[in-house]
């Protein structure tokens, strides 16, 4: 499989809905260190509801309005930090693909992009600032690289983005929070993994279980 066809957006995410479903205590124990400790529960709640949501705004000539209108219906539910941010991120992923029939690498790449730009926009961050966006960046980095070489493929589009994404989350262990309620922790952070940084590593390896689902 070269190409995720619009009625295969869905499958697309129901790896991130099941890994959410599998760490949703260990984030929220890893937040409750740092944050307030619903982490898990945004994310399991959001994501277990995107297969869904894809599904009742599906536009099988538009993918990238398919995911716009996803992300603003998943803003609703889960109107957290976190939750603006991983919807703000779909919705700019979205905004790069409009008028897309399907899902290549070269869209899958753009995507990835995208998404990371919207968290970049709606969380007024950037890379060091021990956020998400850390592993968002790195993993996109990675997965644009792999894009441009040849024989690029979904799965080790993918395959790159979790590398980077994995080696974004090693390196917040080095920095010092700068927003929320992180930042009054700042102490506690130092050789802990950012608990964003790592839920931005869960949402991308469980994008690499669906493609790896759906090639099968």
């Amino acid at each position: 499989m070269d190409r995720i066809a619009a009625k295969d957006l869905p499958k697309l995410f129901e790896g991130a809905a099941e890994i959410f479903a599998e760490k949703k205590e260990e984030l929220c124990a890893l937040d409750a260190r740092m944050g307030d400790g619903d982490l898990g529960l945004t994310m399991n709640k959001g994501y277990a509801a995107l297969p869904g949501l894809i599904r009742d705004n599906l536009d099988e000539e538009d993918i990238g309005k398919t995911l716009m209108k996803a992300g603003m219906k998943m803003a609703s539910l889960v109107p957290s930090t976190m939750g603006t941010l991983m919807a703000g991120g779909m919705m700019e992923g979205g905004k790069l693909l409009k008028g897309k029939t399907s899902m290549g690498p070269e869209e899958l790449t753009d995507y990835l992009n995208g998404f990371t730009e919207g968290i970049r926009k709606r969380g007024k961050c950037s890379p060091g600032d021990r956020t998400i966006l850390d592993a968002m960046a790195a993993g996109a980095e990675r997965a644009s690289i792999r894009g441009r070489e040849a024989g690029a493929t979904l799965t080790s589009i993918m395959e790159a983005a979790v590398e980077g994404a994995g080696e974004g989350v090693e390196v917040t262990k080095q920095m010092v929070p700068k927003y929320g309620k992180a930042a009054v922790f700042a102490a506690r952070a130092i050789g802990t993994a950012d608990q964003g940084a790592i839920a931005g590593l869960y949402m991308l390896m469980g994008l690499l279980r669906s493609i790896r689902k759906l090639e099968e």
